[in-house]
Formats: C-alpha cells, structure tokens, sequence
C-alpha cells in the first residue's frame, strides 16, 4: 500500500476527536505512510478556520487536485456501478491511481466502487 486516502468520514472523525481515527493517523504515520485528501471530500467537510482539528490534519496530508483524468475516472466508476455520488468515487479513483487504501466511517458506500475500480483496500474506523 503506497498510502491513505481519506473519505469524508475520516476527516469527520478526526474534527470530531474520533480516538480510533487518531490512533489510526499516528500508527499510519510513525510508519511513513502518506495520508491524502481528495479535494472534493475537503469541500464537502470545510466549513471554516474553526474547525481546528480538521486544519491540523490537512497540513499534514496531500491535497490531490481533482484534474480532468481524476474526474474522467471517477465518472467512469459511478457509470459502472450506477451510483451518483462523486466524491466517493473520487475517493476510490484517487485511491486506485496512488495505490492507496481508503479510509472511511462507511465502508458500505465505498466497496462497490472499490471493487470496480479493480479491488482497492477499504479500511473502516469501526
């Protein structure tokens, strides 16, 4: 696994003090491994400069750009198993291109994509 990719859930978890996402982060971490953002699922939880746990975290993670190839894959996976929500499928196409896993509060949303777009590792908070 080359890093983490982060759902929304995780960065909910996080702003929320979840103990088991940041016991996740630091062992994740202390290993060297990398934790990336997509930017959607950063729109999708911002809110503002209060939210200080979530800016703690974000600078401390990668931001992938949603670009023209990132979009165009993450169309492709809602097409192939009839979903509409792209951030998820941002999620697992960012996750599929850096061969990451995902990190999610929901597992539920993200394994049909996962799995179509050729197996990607989910890894739930729960």
């Amino acid at each position: 696994m080359a890093g983490i990719t982060l759902d929304a859930g995780a960065l909910i978890a996080a702003e929320r003090n979840d103990r088991d996402f940041w016991a996740f982060y630091k062992d994740a971490t202390q290993e060297g491994v990398v934790m990336n953002v997509p930017a959607g699922v950063l729109a999708q939880v911002w809110r503002g400069a209060e939210q200080a746990r979530l800016a703690q975290l974000i600078n401390s993670c990668y931001v992938v750009p949603l670009g023209e190839e990132l979009a165009k894959a993450a169309g492709l996976l809602c097409g192939l198993t009839g979903t509409s929500d792209v951030v998820d499928s941002s999620v697992v196409a960012v996750a599929a291109r850096r061969g990451d896993a995902v990190l999610t509060s929901d597992p539920r949303d993200i394994r049909k994509l996962a799995t179509a777009a050729g197996g990607v590792a989910v890894i739930s908070l729960r």
